[in-house]
């Protein structure tokens, strides 16, 4: 399948995803952190292609600091204890790129790795971002990781006045894999809500550290900064999920799981 660059309307359509909660059911919802799952996928415990939203209110932090964390991939790479790697790949357009971006999993399960398209939008007093899956010919499956799908993901920041914000954050993944029950119910009540807040604690500390690091650099918003090559949409094809492998990790005991540390430190 051919690779289509998101247009206005797709990106109306994901906000319109993360405003809506018809069909959905709240799994976590303490402080300013909600998470909700469609109910019938919250119950899956096989291989799961369900969506999740996410919502958290971030205090104290405009929707600007949160646009360019969410942007910045050399200060990720301070506060996302769970990544293992990410690197951008190439320019499609002012506003799309394609990367790369590994994370790890709680042993003995393998670790998981993507390459998406990512498009970005500012939309009023809105910022969206959003990415699905796709084949890059340089970037094939590597031995030790499992490549997962994204079938949808991505953020939607609203702005709530001068020095407030609130962020969705809406994912459809395919990890390509017959997770365990367990694996599925940590990462909806514990995972997740551990991520936004840890991505709203690396707001709070965002202005101070872009002081020190290149202050003024922000290819995201200013597409003449941008330095990565340029590469064609037409050397991409979407990632079908059925074209990679399949592996059962469903029988992987909790009891026996190492869980990797998750910790606030950033």
């Amino acid at each position: 399948m051919p690779v289509q660059i998101p247009d206005d309307a797709d990106f109306l359509s994901f906000r319109d995803q993360c405003e809506s909660q018809d069909g959905w059911v709240a799994r976590y919802n303490k402080g300013v952190v909600t998470v909700w799952c469609r109910d019938e996928e919250c119950k899956t415990v096989q291989k799961t292609q369900g969506k999740c939203t996410m919502r958290i209110v971030c205090k104290d932090v405009t929707a600007e600091t949160l646009y360019d964390v969410l942007h910045d991939t050399s200060y990720r790479k301070k506060w996302d204890t769970n990544m293992i790697d990410t690197f951008d790949i190439g320019r499609l357009t002012v506003n799309a790129d394609v990367g790369y971006y590994s994370w790890k999993c709680p042993s003995p399960l393998k670790n998981r790795d993507f390459v998406t398209m990512r498009s970005w939008l500012p939309l009023g007093n809105d910022y969206l971002i959003i990415n699905y899956s796709v084949k890059h010919p340089g970037y094939p499956p590597k031995k030790d990781y499992v490549r997962a799908v994204s079938l949808l993901t991505g953020y939607l920041i609203q702005s709530n006045g001068a020095n407030c914000c609130t962020l969705y954050y809406l994912t459809q993944v395919d990890p390509r894999g017959s997770l365990p029950k367990w694996v599925v119910n940590r990462a909806s009540q514990l995972v997740a809500p551990k991520a936004m807040k840890k991505i709203y604690k690396a707001c709070l500390k965002y202005p101070e550290w872009k002081r020190k690091h290149e202050p003024n650099l922000k290819p995201w918003r200013y597409p003449e900064q941008n330095t990565l090559p340029s590469i064609s949409v037409a050397d991409l094809t979407v990632q079908r999920a059925d074209s990679l492998e399949n592996i059962d990790e469903s029988s992987a005991s909790e009891e026996k799981a190492q869980h990797h540390s998750d910790d606030d430190e950033t």
